[in-house]
């Protein structure tokens, strides 16, 4: 007895010397893989946590060096969610993605606890009409925000674009908004009727769908305004967030400063806001 006690002694050891300790470890609680690059998961939250829907935190993995690796992602569920949500892009060589896109429930993540962005309600004067602008997981914040009372008890419209290369890579956004739609939960925290006011606007550029093209030309020549009927965009009303590649916040940018809005932030709140976390 006496003999196996300690071997059993001396397994828990080596098995306590082998696992890593990861600092701000949060659990892996679902994970979902959308398309070849595309994959979200859901984390246990820590009770200290307290965000804004729409921001974003550093969370990552140990190193090969064994130092945290960490990145910027926006938070995907919202602030009321008694756990987190992610969207993330699979980068075969990259040096987080490369190993986060292969975690599994029960694994854990490093989230550090302090969020912060600039795709916040309190960074935008008060409007009527909402506009988020997102290329690939940049749909990300807006998944936390469509789900989130205050959108709806502030604007009168909600008009959500989402811009990707293939039809596939729209099927995270479509399922949410289609499940925000049938969410009895969600009518109740924000009213009967409220999925009303979304107008989901999405396009692709390389395969066919629906509606193709960019949404900044489509912009540009006014057909977004023409295939959902509504008047262009307006500084008195309009009001917009942004965030995509580095080269879409910039034209969008320039778009939106061309129909009269100004960009914010949190200390100055404006029409428009860009997140420019994520972009190098």
């Amino acid at each position: 007895m006496t003999e196996m006690k300690s071997v059993t002694e001396a397994t828990k050891t080596a098995a306590a010397v082998k696992a890593p300790v990861l600092p701000d470890a949060q659990t892996v609680t679902e994970v979902k893989h959308w398309t070849d690059s595309l994959f979200s998961f859901r984390v246990s939250r820590p009770a200290s946590l307290r965000f804004r829907s729409g921001e974003f935190v550093m969370i990552g993995l140990l190193g090969d060096n064994g130092k945290p690796l960490l990145r910027a992602y926006s938070i995907a569920s919202p602030s009321w969610d008694e756990e987190l949500e992610f969207y993330s892009i699979k980068v075969q060589n990259g040096p987080l993605t490369s190993k986060l896109q292969h975690i599994n429930v029960g694994d854990q993540i490093i989230l550090r606890p302090k969020p912060v962005g600039t795709l916040v309600h309190d960074a935008l004067l008060p409007g009527k009409r909402l506009w988020f602008f997102a290329t690939g997981t940049g749909f990300a914040p807006f998944a936390s925000l469509l789900r989130e009372p205050q959108t709806y008890e502030d604007y009168d419209e909600i008009v959500i674009t989402h811009t990707c290369r293939e039809v596939g890579e729209l099927e995270y956004g479509r399922q949410l908004i289609e499940n925000i739609k049938q969410d009895e939960m969600l009518a109740e925290l924000m009213g009967e009727g409220f999925h009303e006011k979304i107008r989901y606007y999405p396009t692709t550029t390389r395969e066919d769908s629906p509606k193709m093209g960019r949404i900044t030309d489509l912009l540009k020549d006014g057909t977004v305004f023409k295939d959902l009927g509504i008047a262009p965009i307006n500084p008195e009303t309009d009001r917009g967030m942004v965030c995509g590649s580095l080269e879409f916040n910039k034209d969008i940018k320039v778009i939106l400063e061309d129909f009269g809005l100004r960009e914010g932030a949190n200390s100055e709140p404006k029409e428009f806001v860009i997140e420019k976390a994520f972009v190098g």
